[in-house]
């Protein structure tokens, strides 16, 4: 099934002190490659991944990323 990902994840980091990418790898285990990846919507995070970086910025899961299901 189709749909698009879309995260929060550069308005967090920006709230948390201007939290690079790299610094929020850092706290995930992942490269600012990967963060950014992640942050253009290229790249889709494990949940594990989705999950821990919700916990660095203290918000739940729906607060980062958000999923569009495709119209019926």
């Amino acid at each position: 099934m189709e749909g698009t990902l879309t995260n929060q994840i550069r308005l967090l980091r920006f709230m948390h002190g201007e939290m690079t990418q790299a610094e929020l790898g850092a706290k995930v285990g992942l490269t600012r490659q990967t963060i950014a990846a992640i942050e253009a919507g290229k790249y889709a995070p494990t949940l594990t991944a989705a999950f821990q970086i919700a916990a660095v910025f203290q918000v739940p899961l729906d607060q980062v990323f958000q999923w569009q299901a495709p119209p019926r």
